[in-house]
């Protein structure tokens, strides 16, 4: 009779429960799915799937349920991003070494980004009238899944302790935006579109730059009107780029030029995402030079090596040079680091060893450049376009490969990848066009001049058969000594693109959306295919 009563009562509690919370089965099934693959793998499933449920039943007659169930999903991951942020601040007092310091600030900086990245993508879903916003959506959910995987990777070289306590926090919020990832893909057929807006190729973006401004871009350097002017000796408002960038206004709407002066500077130099529309002009490559020689062998993190780093979105960088002159017996040590969005580099030269450019994230543009180093020298996971690049390898220490690039892309709803177009690869030493650092690695070389050095396989394994099936490796068109591919290797996920359409998607136009924002910056540029 007790064990009825108590089975009664706990019926009656459940009975009750289930009146005072939100009901899943009051939801279409649809919804119902949805909830379901917004908490999927997550460490707390019910209690993921209840705040969902409790944010879609607020009332908003305005917002159908398939935007709220987006909506609410951002927030789950922005919450738990700034849950993670606060776990890695009470980890600094265990820090002991140079690179457990780092990896806390790489981990902090990278959370923020994605707590921001996450925002900008719930303001793009009320908005997603056409491929603009749809490419903005991905661009920013992209870099957000990506961060806190380089957040890992600074406890590199560490006994691990720190590591483990922030691996938890850290997979949670990769797990909700890969989650977020997927809802939008599942609604992106059904979300209610906003008032159509008619494309326009070339239209400018608002606050993005003046037509005085693009003047200047295209004007030569010593005649430009700038903002402010950095010359080692002393003949400028700043001695030291660092000191130009401090001063420099926090989230910019108009172009904020800074003149840097024929000189070399010693200095490691970093351009927060608050520092937006900064322009940065020297005097021509090697004669106005930035360098530096941070390295993982000193201790740093491979993020916190960057001689020169910039997050600030709108960022234009010409005639200068970024370097690392840390070798190749230091390993990891970077030259140039982008997290910068809609970021554009005309006439820079980025030197180093290994690891010397890393295209972190977000869209970016490199056109005439030249681009030195051994070992994976372009790595991220970023969404990069290369066009009429000059990359130049260098001899590495006796017992490495030259990989020219290292492409991180993670998952395949990422819309990152690298494309070498139009390019120049002056490979002097045994080179293979990439090898893959994440599971769906994406680089594709095309319409480009491949050296005497590029070897028959054209690409390097990372570790056995990682990712040879899940990459996407592309050759296009190419010409030059290296450029054969009857030797080329036989993996599933290698392919020699013969269809224009296929290497269209890799374009400036389609690619990195570049047809919108890079007329603004007055770069040359070519949209589509050479023809």
């Amino acid at each position: 009779m007790a064990q009825t009563t108590t089975t009664l009562i706990l019926f009656l509690l459940l009975h009750l429960l289930l009146l005072l919370l939100p009901s899943l089965h009051s939801l279409p099934l649809q919804s119902q799915s949805l909830i379901h693959r917004a908490c999927l793998a997550t460490s707390d499933y019910a209690s993921c799937t209840s705040r969902l449920r409790t944010q879609i039943h607020h009332p908003d007659p305005n917002q159908p349920d398939s935007t709220r169930i987006l909506h609410a999903a951002a927030h789950l991951a922005i919450n738990e991003a700034l849950r993670s942020i606060q776990t890695i601040t009470t980890l600094s007092p265990l820090s002991t070494t140079l690179r457990e310091r780092a990896a806390i600030e790489d981990c902090q900086d990278l959370l923020d980004l994605s707590v921001h990245q996450i925002s900008q993508s719930l303001a793009e879903i009320t908005l997603l009238s056409n491929a603009h916003h749809e490419a903005n959506l991905r661009t920013w959910l992209s870099a957000a899944l990506s961060n806190q995987d380089t957040c890992l990777e600074g406890f590199e070289g560490t006994d691990g302790r720190l590591r483990h306590y922030a691996r938890a926090g850290l997979n949670e919020v990769t797990q909700l935006v890969s989650n977020l990832f997927e809802v939008y893909k599942r609604l992106r057929s059904i979300i209610p579109r906003g008032n159509e807006t008619k494309w326009v190729e070339n239209a400018e973006v608002t606050g993005w730059i003046t037509e005085e401004e693009m003047e200047m871009v295209r004007g030569d350097a010593r005649e430009m009107v700038a903002d402010a002017v950095v010359a080692s000796d002393g003949t400028g408002r700043f001695r030291t780029l660092g000191e130009a960038v401090e001063e420099a206004p926090d989230h910019s709407l108009r172009r904020y030029v800074i003149f840097v002066k024929r000189g070399v500077y010693r200095e490691n130099v970093e351009l927060k995402r608050k520092k937006s529309n900064i322009m940065l002009v020297g005097e021509g490559m090697g004669v106005t030079v930035i360098t530096g020689n941070r390295n993982f062998v000193q201790g740093w993190t491979t993020f916190r090596t960057a001689t020169f780093a910039v997050s600030g979105p709108g960022f234009i960088a010409r005639d200068i040079t970024f370097r690392n002159t840390a070798g190749p017996q230091n390993h990891q040590a970077v030259a140039l680091r982008v997290d910068s969005d809609r970021s554009a580099f005309f006439r820079c030269s980025i030197e180093g060893y290994q690891d010397t450019l890393y295209a972190h994230s977000l869209r970016q543009f490199y056109r005439d450049c030249h681009i030195h180093g051994t070992i994976d020298f372009i790595f991220g996971n970023g969404q990069a376009i290369f066009q009429n690049c000059k990359i130049f390898t260098r001899k590495p220490l006796s017992f490495q490969k030259v990989t020219i690039t290292a492409q991180g892309r993670k998952d395949h709803n990422q819309n990152t990848g690298f494309s070498i177009h139009n390019s120049f690869v002056y490979a002097t030493v045994p080179t293979y066009l990439g090898r893959p650092w994440k599971a769906f690695s994406r680089t594709v070389f095309m319409q480009s001049y491949l050296g005497p050095g590029v070897q028959p396989a054209g690409w390097l394994e990372w570790a056995g058969d990682f990712a040879l099936n899940t990459l996407f490796y592309g050759e296009y068109m190419n010409y030059g000594p290296g450029s054969g591919l009857a030797g080329r290797v036989r993996w599933p996920g290698y392919h020699v693109i013969r269809d224009a359409a296929v290497a269209e998607y890799f374009t400036v136009r389609r690619f990195i959306d570049g047809a919108k924002w890079l007329p603004t910056t007055r770069i040359p540029f070519t949209a589509d295919l050479i023809d």
